[in-house]
């Protein structure tokens, strides 16, 4: 998915989404739906499976701008939307299903998938979530563990971004990230430790293999973490975007806390990871409109000062790559009119209904 050019770090983006009915329910067609869109002539990227029949998945190639990216996803998501229509459903980029369901989707019947689902039982049959991941290039697995350290007090700010899941069966959770919480369920999730070297992460996953917390290395399900097949830093931190303009600036932001903690020899900030969960529950619950921990201080300050540090933090990284005016652009439109949280409360206030929040996600309100 990403390689090194020059002085510009490549990066792509997967994202999940939700193939629901009609009604908004989460449907069995997840398989279905993916196989119809691969079938199309020109998909840019890969279309993929997921654990629940009730998902699909897009990822971009290698991309070098936001334009690209841009692109790629918007054309991703419209291939799976077709695929969806002409098949009587609809795609749902929602973080988790805010329709309340009886039953759970059945597992996708891959080998690895229904392994999964027999070892960590219901953990893995209600992992009813879907997340956008984004790679950024590394030059090597070292470089990746020092960047690890420097990114990670900023992980509650980019979790903000594109919080994307506040009504949830049929609700409002109260948080902005509802899924963020359902995804810390499992044993290898949540922000990852500071690691002092590469041996180290190395020891924390083979621990995890011996006592079968994780079956097989794809399943370090961390915040940040480095990619298993790609020379990538991956953050999976975050909701999938309820458009592909959040998804992109989520990307760009990604990539300038890269290319800036590369360019950092000082050691990563001193934070442990009880207070980091602590800041990341605040920013789960509250998004890009609400409050955030500063990351250089821990005290409390409206999210949208937060962003606009990292922005500065960044400022000469997103400009190399031509991200700054697109980056200041987003997220002044994000922390003025808001995020996708703060959109599925306001569809769902006006008649308490979640069908209204599936209607707005899914293109039809």
């Amino acid at each position: 998915m990403n390689e090194q050019t020059g002085d510009v770090l490549t990066f792509g983006i997967e994202e999940e989404f939700f193939v629901v009915d009609r009604r908004g329910h989460l449907s069995q067609a997840g398989d279905d739906v993916v196989d119809a869109a691969e079938a199309a002539e020109d998909v840019q990227g890969e279309l993929q499976h997921e654990l629940n029949l009730s998902q699909a998945e897009a990822a971009t190639g290698v991309c070098r701008t936001h334009a690209e990216a841009l692109r790629q996803l918007g054309g991703l998501r419209e291939d799976l939307a077709r695929a969806a229509r002409a098949r009587g459903y609809r795609l749902l980029p929602a973080g988790a299903p805010p329709m309340s369901e009886v039953d759970p989707p059945r597992i996708t019947p891959n080998p690895r998938y229904q392994r999964m689902a027999e070892h960590f039982g219901a953990t893995a049959w209600t992992s009813l979530t879907c997340g956008c991941h984004v790679h950024v290039a590394i030059p090597d697995k070292e470089s990746g563990i020092r960047v690890l350290g420097r990114v990670r007090p900023w992980l509650p700010a980019l979790l903000a971004v594109t919080a994307n899941s506040a009504i949830v069966d049929g609700y409002d959770t109260g948080y902005a990230s509802w899924r963020y919480h359902q995804w810390s369920r499992w044993p290898s999730a949540g922000p990852p430790p500071r690691f002092a070297s590469l041996d180290e992460y190395e020891s924390v996953v083979d621990g995890w293999l011996r006592a079968g917390a994780i079956l097989d290395r794809a399943m370090v399900y961390w915040d940040v973490r480095l990619a298993e097949k790609q020379p990538t830093l991956e953050f999976r931190i975050s909701d999938v975007a309820a458009t592909p303009a959040e998804a992109v600036l989520l990307g760009v932001l990604a990539r300038g806390l890269v290319a800036t903690a590369l360019a950092d020899d000082r050691p990563p900030p001193e934070l442990s990871n009880e207070v980091l969960r602590g800041w990341l529950w605040r920013a789960s619950r509250e998004g890009p409109t609400g409050c955030c921990p500063d990351p250089r201080t821990g005290d409390l300050r409206p999210a949208a000062s937060v962003l606009g540090e990292l922005v500065s933090l960044t400022a000469p990284a997103l400009e190399a790559a031509g991200d700054l005016e697109f980056a200041r652009d987003g997220l002044a439109r994000l922390t003025a009119e808001g995020g996708g949280a703060d959109r599925q409360r306001r569809a769902f206030e006006k008649k308490k209904r979640a069908a209204d929040v599936v209607d707005l996600l899914a293109g039809d309100a």
